[in-house]
């Protein structure tokens, strides 16, 4: 099995047993930075882990101290949208649950549908809609594929996100995030679809993970870091390069709501 291989080496480059771990999404790296003692493991090193082939994924696993909680990074995903296949992500995720991670914290880059909610700022995940119509599960034999999600992003994780921005006076709005398979941008005829369904922010990442993660029996938040108004609200054309250059505004917010809830983890013991 792979997890337990990965978990051995894994073991054996690092002491540190992290029971919560990250996904950092499109230009967001750079976080990994403020990660001290930190153990750099690339993907190629993992059997399973996907080859990222977007720019502003770098392709590792980081495992370190932040705020004086051991973390797991994963600095970089494989999306949908480079396979076709919704469960890339599974066997990265499965090695976290093998060295004991119990709770994820997904991070992603998305256009906003707010216009209270501007590129540069951070929105927390309440809920979402699975709108690409694929599944990470689909063929998982098991009964555990049918996989409630009524609580899929755990509250009392959200209620400790919403008190670290405060303490930092971010404004961290919270609404529901749309999925959509990607590459190509929507259509505003789509993001007025959203809009209608009840959709806060778009993007082409996070909810596979989600998926399997509350499969795997992991805590999930997840947060997205607001590049861009959606197709349609600006007049203009959108681009990756914009997400690139827009994610380390609100990164940089994100990175302050992260230490702080850090450190209220490890003063809480966990």
């Amino acid at each position: 099995m792979s997890a337990e291989k990965n978990r051995s080496i894994i073991e054996q480059r690092t002491a540190l047993r992290p029971k919560l771990a990250m996904v950092l999404g499109s230009g967001l790296g750079a976080f990994v930075e403020t990660i001290e003692e930190a153990v750099t493991i690339p993907y190629d090193d993992l059997e399973g882990f996907p080859a990222t082939g977007v720019s502003g994924h770098a392709g590792t696993l980081v495992i370190g101290n932040l705020s004086g909680v051991a973390v797991a990074v994963l600095s970089g995903r494989a999306h949908y949208y480079e396979h076709g296949n919704p469960a890339e992500m599974r066997p990265a995720l499965e090695t976290l649950q093998a060295v004991g991670v119990d709770r994820l914290i997904l991070t992603n880059s998305a256009g906003s549908l707010d216009p209270d909610c501007p590129p540069g700022s951070v929105m927390l995940i309440g809920d979402h809609i699975n709108f690409s119509g694929s599944n990470p599960l689909i063929g998982e034999p098991s009964d555990a594929r049918f996989v409630g999600l009524t609580e899929a992003y755990d509250p009392e994780i959200r209620a400790a996100l919403k008190a670290a921005a405060a303490k930092n006076e971010i404004d961290l709005s919270e609404g529901v995030y749309m999925w959509f398979s990607g590459p190509s941008f929507e259509t505003p005829a789509e993001i007025r679809a959203a809009r209608t369904l009840g959709a806060d922010a778009v993007g082409m990442s996070t909810v596979p993970e989600v998926i399997l993660a509350r499969f795997l029996g992991l805590r999930v938040a997840a947060l997205s870091v607001i590049t861009n108004l959606a197709a349609g609200m600006t007049g203009a054309e959108l681009s990756h390069q914009e997400t690139k250059d827009m994610a380390p505004v609100g990164g940089a917010r994100l990175a302050r709501i992260i230490a702080t809830f850090l450190e209220g983890q490890a003063n809480d013991g966990r």
